[in-house]
């Protein structure tokens, strides 16, 4: 069964963007991605969970919390 990872994440330039598209790419098991920069949005669908994607975003340099999170701080 597919999961949906929705993270908010740092986009400032192509350069990380690149960054994100090779990393996501490397988990098996994903059937789609979208990277929405006017959002600072990265979704991942696949048999992957919010901390791996996290994770492997850390291990690059950036920075990223769950979608849910953000979006309940920043209305609050």
């Amino acid at each position: 069964m597919a999961n949906v990872v929705e993270l908010k994440v740092g986009l400032h330039c192509e350069e990380c963007i690149k960054k994100i598209l090779k990393t996501i790419k490397k988990f098996e098991d994903i059937e789609a991605y979208d990277v929405d920069t006017k959002l600072n949005k990265v979704t991942v669908t696949g048999n992957v969970t919010n901390e791996e994607v996290i994770k492997a975003l850390h291990k690059i340099g950036k920075q990223a919390t769950n979608w849910e999170q953000f979006q309940t701080s920043t209305t609050n």
